[in-house]
């Protein structure tokens, strides 16, 4: 029985056609000069979150990371919600690689609102760590998939632009959101200075994400980047792979978020576990395990010896992520398979 991998959606594999964009891409050296591909895409990257450039990286901490530091010097600290990526799984590069501090701020259900950012500005004061960055994240990893609401995102760029704050946007799966609420990827993006997206996830690319931002900020970030080490040669064989997913597998997204409820609804039924957050939006689906003397890591390893993977997210919490390599029929044999193995723990 083939194996039904839902422990992320960076698991996805290249389909043929993306294979063949990548074997035929034209190529250059993006260090010494341009690679051609590497170009289209961060251009088409630019156009399409509305900003004046875009650069590609190999990996989301990387563009996260990298949009953090152009925005602040060492000792400067970053606000930013206490479930959020950049803050539990970067290993704190914001501190190691640039010199920051993170001020992590509790929000309802992993989503901040302006109240929870107000009076929380260091004073301009010599003692103190200088507050220069509101980081957000959309859509929320831990959240399952939960959308930070676009009047909500508004509200407290305003309120960062108002007191002096720059705004980075760590929007590693923002086509899911694109896709769930019919917005576009402009408007998401419009009130942050820079923008990060991924390609490995639910678009189905094997490496890579890009930053957006201005002129300006992409120029410091192409230094940066040179700092970090992601410059790369001739990375068209890679940018094209980003550039299919980006042509052709945002509106397929939809059937990911589809799926996602199937799971989530059968799970719902399933006596000992406990849908953490109730709604799914996107396709992230987190379910508490509440059967006795039963931890998440418990149940993980009873599901994949039936042939179902899934992450133990906390002691207690499962997280199952769909995507393009798991069509609706494997989707409800993974829901099939919970149910039984519950049923006999």
């Amino acid at each position: 029985m083939k194996t039904i991998d839902l422990r992320s959606d960076t698991v996805t594999l290249p389909n043929q056609g993306m294979l063949e964009a990548m074997q035929t891409a034209e190529l250059g050296d993006d260090v010494i000069d341009i690679d051609p591909t590497v170009q289209k895409l961060q251009d088409r990257v630019a156009e399409n979150l509305g900003k004046e450039a875009a650069i590609f990286m190999p990996s989301g901490t990387m563009t996260n990371q990298i949009g953090i530091r152009i925005h602040c010097q060492p000792g400067d600290e970053i606000l930013c919600e206490d479930g959020c990526h950049i803050y539990n799984y970067e290993q704190a590069g914001f501190a190691q690689l640039s010199g920051l501090v993170a001020r992590p701020i509790q929000g309802k259900n992993f989503q901040l609102s302006l109240s929870d950012l107000q009076g929380k500005i260091r004073a301009d004061n010599e003692h103190m760590a200088r507050t220069r960055l509101l980081c957000l994240e959309n859509t929320h990893n831990r959240g399952g998939g939960s959308i930070l609401a676009l009047e909500a995102i508004k509200e407290m760029t305003e309120w960062a632009k108002t007191n002096g704050l720059a705004t980075h946007l760590d929007g590693a799966r923002l086509y899911n959101a694109v896709v769930a609420t019919g917005i576009a990827a402009d408007q998401w993006a419009g009130p942050f200075d820079t923008v990060s997206v991924c390609f490995s996830k639910g678009l189905g690319a094997p490496i890579g994400s890009a930053l957006a931002g201005s002129q300006e900020a992409i120029a410091l970030a192409r230094r940066y980047r040179k700092l970090f080490g992601g410059a790369m040669r001739q990375a068209g064989v890679i940018a094209s792979a980003a550039l299919f997913g980006l042509e052709n597998n945002v509106d397929r997204l939809e059937a990911d978020h589809q799926n996602a409820k199937i799971l989530a609804d059968s799970i719902a039924q399933v006596e000992g576990l406990v849908l953490d957050p109730e709604h799914v939006e996107t396709n992230i689906v987190i379910f508490r395990v509440d059967l006795a003397n039963i931890t998440a890591a418990d149940f993980v390893e009873a599901l994949e010896s039936k042939g179902v993977r899934m992450l133990a997210f906390s002691p207690q919490h499962v997280r199952a992520v769909t995507h393009l390599g798991v069509s609706t029929e494997e989707t409800g044999a993974a829901a099939r398979i919970i149910a039984n193995v519950a049923a006999l723990m």
